[in-house]
């Protein structure tokens, strides 16, 4: 079913972690997920983007049960900024280079990789080192800074932001997976998965001038990636969003994923021991009811590499 009524539903909740690793080359890396499991939220630790994306994956249940055959899958990182990687300004290269192998390894059709970025485009996906790994791993770099391809839609749980023009990408794919980097953010205080989705949008003018974090929120009752990939190999702590140099940047090796924005979100900022109710659009997205605040109530894997 395509994405234009903008109503999305993770297809994570409700199904079981059954025999899905059979197509999944990567099985012979990982062995096969687990079937005793159904993990509400992984971390991994210790590791490099890829070997750390290959352990969390398997142990939520492999590709397969986000990516059927023939489907078409967009991917959303962070490509905002005209930046090398060890700026951490953007998502790893690395990273995203893998998710589009195991969505390909799982049997889609094609993978889209986009952002409507600040800098200048070509120069951002291109300093970014994401074009070329997109283009490596067989996946399909999209520009996004056409405003022809972003169609209206109406937000019917939004308090300050009603409607927005969003990428048809998203309107019209079968899986959407959100893939931020965690990092400072001046405005935002941090940005991570929720935040990640205004490169999703034509006007973002409007959201900073009405209400920052609500408007944040407000477009997360809207659009629920089927998965969402939390980048914390190397972290840009200050100066953010774009950061001055490498000395803003620490590198820390983790990565979170889940299906619940909210849960990544609460999750990556307790990685950085700062308290996610002080994050204003994580916490009224919780009051929302959006996803959930408390990590208690989850089923998580730890996972050390």
């Amino acid at each position: 079913m395509k994405r234009r009524d903008f109503v999305r539903k993770s297809i994570g909740a409700g199904i079981a972690a059954s025999s899905v690793m059979a197509l999944n080359p990567y099985t012979k890396l990982w062995g096969k997920a687990s079937t005793l499991q159904n993990y509400d939220l992984v971390a991994a630790k210790g590791g490099e983007p890829g070997a750390m994306f290959d352990r969390a994956i398997q142990s939520m249940g492999g590709m397969e049960k986000f990516v059927k055959k023939g489907q078409k899958v967009v991917i959303k990182p962070n490509i905002g900024w005209d930046a090398v990687p060890e700026r951490a300004a953007n998502t790893n290269p690395q990273l995203v280079g893998r998710i589009i192998e195991h969505c390909l390894a799982a049997g889609a059709k094609d993978v889209y990789v986009f952002d409507h970025t600040i800098n200048e485009w070509t120069r951002s996906y291109k300093n970014s080192g994401i074009e070329k790994a997109t283009k490596d791993a067989g996946g399909k770099i999209v520009a996004g800074n056409s405003k022809g391809r972003y169609h209206q839609v109406d937000i019917p749980g939004g308090k300050v932001l009603k409607q927005a023009h969003v990428h048809e990408l998203i309107l019209e794919s079968d899986v959407f997976i959100n893939v931020p980097i965690l990092k400072h953010h001046g405005g935002a205080g941090l940005c991570v998965s929720m935040k990640n989705l205004m490169g999703a949008v034509w006007d973002r003018r409007y959201w900073h001038a009405n209400d920052l974090h609500q408007c944040i929120a407000d477009f997360t009752s809207a659009i629920k990636p089927d998965l969402n990939v939390v980048d914390g190999y190397k972290v840009l702590m200050k100066n953010g969003p774009r950061g001055v140099s490498v000395a803003d940047v620490e590198t820390r090796k983790f990565q979170i994923i889940s299906t619940d924005m909210v849960s990544a979100d609460v999750a990556a900022t307790k990685f950085l021991a700062k308290d996610p109710s002080q994050i204003g659009h994580i916490r009224i997205a919780g009051e929302m009811g959006l996803g959930e605040m408390d990590l208690s109530e989850l089923n998580i894997n730890r996972i050390q590499i």
